[in-house]
């Protein structure tokens, strides 16, 4: 799903950043030809993503002579303890790459953990989880990919991918009917509208400008199960903003159609993985 060519950018990137020009340790400890192998552990429970990212971080590294066994695959849940591969090279390559694999990795299985969890717990109902733009920067490829694999769907990817109205929008555009009628004149057919409303007056507005996506900001349980009668279908209604995992499943039973949140890139915890050599 990921341009090869953005991996790679983004690897040799990181690997630049932490070793720059020579490895103090591993270049003066370790002779060039020393070959070993290593394990990549799960020290907790959750969803594994970006195995083949990692892995890629050792290839170019070491262009020739990397080998690897995979046991587990992107989306694949996992247990503590569990071997999720090994690996096999020089040592040196694993010295160097262990943190740069170990931080894309973790990060991204951290992702679609957090994901995995949201999803699992607005099942039987017929929202979906969404992701925002709210990413770390230069990374948004691989956190929207890592939702994907945690069981959620891609929100907008850049401003370019929809006409996505905020109250900033809104107040500088002058009001709701005015801006959406502006933007119809400007717009091609292949490009959707969504309007962030703050109120059930402003959800009325916003179905007689005729937008296809109506976010429902901040609001409350109760408001949002009216806005769904209200709207009855006319538009898909996405709930955002305040919400939290003690509030998601009834979110999600007012029968809003998406449920997008930041939290899942922006704020989620490493998952933990270790890489130890086993000889």
């Amino acid at each position: 799903m990921i341009n090869p060519i953005y991996i790679d950018n983004i690897i040799k990137t990181a690997l630049l950043e932490d070793i720059n020009y020579l490895d103090a340790a591993t270049d003066y400890l370790i002779d060039s030809e020393q070959e070993n192998t290593a394990r990549f552990l799960a020290k907790a429970d959750g969803v594994l993503c970006g195995m083949d990212i990692a892995l890629r971080v050792f290839e170019i590294l070491q262009p020739q002579g990397f080998t690897a066994t995979v046991y587990k695959h992107d989306g694949d849940r996992l247990e503590k303890g569990d071997i999720i591969a090994e690996i096999h090279g020089k040592t040196r390559t694993l010295l160097k790459g262990e943190r740069t694999a170990l931080n894309l990795l973790q990060h991204m299985s951290g992702v679609a953990t957090a994901t995995r969890r949201a999803a699992d717990s607005i099942a039987g109902t017929r929202a979906t989880i969404a992701d925002t733009r709210k990413t770390l920067p230069g990374l948004r490829p691989l956190q929207k990919y890592a939702v994907t694999v945690g069981g959620g769907k891609n929100h907008r990817y850049n401003l370019s991918d929809a006409a996505m109205l905020k109250d900033n929008h809104v107040d500088a555009g002058g009001g709701i009917a005015a801006a959406v009628a502006k933007l119809k004149q400007k717009l091609g057919h292949m490009t959707k509208i969504e309007l962030e409303v703050r109120s059930l007056d402003e959800l009325g507005q916003a179905l007689e400008a005729g937008v296809d996506v109506i976010m429902l900001d901040n609001m409350s349980v109760e408001q949002m199960r009216e806005a769904v009668e209200i709207v009855n279908g006319r538009a898909l209604l996405e709930a955002s903003g305040g919400i939290t995992g003690d509030t998601l499943r009834a979110v999600a039973e007012t029968g809003v159609d998406i449920i997008s949140m930041g939290a899942i890139t922006h704020s989620v915890t490493a998952f933990d993985i270790s890489l130890k050599i086993i000889n």
